[in-house]
């Protein structure tokens, strides 16, 4: 084989393939942005410019944050312990009436420089101020798919929905042929949006043959407002709109019963699972093992961090696991490696970009980590699936590449500046301390 630009060697590959190989002593062989060898060195292996000693831990894919408010990381802490329509309501719709674009990149930054130092190298986001959140993303060089929150009420970015709209077609012109950002359109949620709003921004996914993103069936509360209001139920509701199909992304997915679930998976309807969040919300645990039972594509978000408060799958992975089990009282009910597959393979494919990345795969998008397993927390080392989900943690990431660049390398950003991004986090921070003491008087 010709040279090649980079190589990782000397660790155990997880490829999380369909065949979920596993390659002891392995090396991943890169060139440009794309995978071209993934086996055992020989005498035979390329040369590289640059080669990362995996030092003996362990090689996969770049983790994917199905689900996300990035630019929330400034809100992190700031409404605790609080129910969801409350929380929204009294604390984070008025303090986002306040926000700049200028918030929503720094935001963004810290989120992205966040996710780095934690494994994760896509995410999918639902903000406002998305053109902004696309920069960011871009600076960091991370991969992402994002959209610009759409509801019935103004919007602190393009005011009416009809500008909203307008919005959503200039990112989806604007990013069209970017290697690493690619554009949803996304509406809130069925609380939020009225029937001719939601089959507006499903006639635009369509015509663009983009996803559709949703909050659905997140809590009790959705459930009855929204059967007040249509005499429903939340998917049902959907699919009397025409909006279930392989292009609609349900993020949460917690209360629903066995006809919603026959009739996502009848439509092809991919999901994505924030149980923290649901947790930290009291919202209620979604049912994932039998969404997964039913052929139903899963994905793993970490949600906001207003409602988190972090974005570390590592421990959206081990709670996920855990959760499932204590809720179904099953202790083989979501194992380590199909929560694993959740925030890998699974997480390409709920996000629509399954034949690119999720997967180590010669012909892939080259986004891998390193995580590091010489440390006493992660010794011995029986299975790598359940170490990585029940052991592991954010620290132990030691190297993250996506697209073939090395982004992080030893726990060190290469693509950002985390002593800047630090400072101007805290100066908006001092922004959002004066708007809720504002208005809560």
């Amino acid at each position: 084989m010709e040279s090649v630009d980079l190589t990782v060697v000397n660790g155990t590959i997880l490829t999380m393939d369909a065949n979920d190989t596993v390659i002891e002593d392995g090396m991943v062989a890169v060139r440009g942005d794309t995978i071209v060898d993934v086996g055992t060195p020989d005498s035979r292996s390329p040369t590289a410019e640059k080669t990362i000693d995996a030092r003996g831990g362990l090689i996969l894919p770049g983790l994917i944050n199905g689900h996300t408010h990035a630019a929330m990381t400034l809100f992190r802490g700031l409404a605790d312990d609080l129910p969801l329509m409350d929380w929204l309501n009294q604390y984070i719709f008025p303090v986002e009436g306040r926000m700049s674009a200028d918030f929503v990149h720094a935001g963004t930054l810290l989120a992205c420089a966040e996710m780095l130092l934690s494994g994760t190298t896509t995410f999918c986001d639902m903000y406002l101020f998305e053109e902004r959140v696309a920069e960011a993303a871009r600076q960091a060089g991370m991969r992402c798919l994002i959209g610009e929150v759409l509801y019935d009420f103004p919007s602190p970015n393009y005011g009416p929905i009809e500008k909203g709209f307008e919005y959503t077609e200039a990112l989806i012109r604007n990013w069209a042929d970017d290697p690493l950002v690619s554009i949803a359109v996304e509406p809130h949620a069925i609380y939020t949006c009225s029937p001719d709003l939601l089959k507006t921004a499903n006639a635009m996914a369509l015509k663009h043959g983009v996803p559709l993103v949703i909050h659905v069936a997140e809590t009790q509360t959705e459930l009855e407002q929204v059967w007040e209001a249509y005499g429903k139920r939340p998917f049902e509701h959907l699919e009397s709109l025409g909006l279930l199909g392989p292009h609609l992304i349900a993020d949460h997915c917690v209360h629903v019963d066995e006809f919603e679930m026959d009739r996502m998976a009848a439509h092809d309807v991919r999901a994505v699972h924030n149980p923290e969040s649901n947790m930290k919300l009291a919202s209620g645990v979604s049912p994932v093992q039998t969404l997964l039972d039913r052929g139903i594509t899963v994905g793993l978000g970490t949600d906001g961090c207003a409602s988190n408060n972090n974005l570390d799958l590592f421990g959206e992975m081990d709670t996920a696991a855990k959760l499932q089990k204590a809720h179904s009282l099953d202790p083989t009910s979501l194992d380590a490696k199909t929560v694993l597959r959740m925030a890998t393979r699974g997480g390409a494919q709920a996000l629509g970009m399954g034949e690119s990345i999720g997967s180590l795969e010669k012909g892939k998008k080259a986004d891998l980590i390193v995580v590091d397993t010489n440390k006493p927390h992660m010794t011995p080392m029986y299975n790598p699936y359940s170490h990585l989900v029940y052991a592991a943690s954010a620290q132990d990431v030691s190297h993250t590449v996506i697209g073939g660049r090395l982004v992080m390398e030893d726990r060190t950003l290469h693509t950002l500046d985390l002593d800047r991004i630090l400072d101007g986090a805290r100066s908006h921070a001092r922004d959002v301390r004066k708007w809720t003491h504002q208005e809560r008087h």
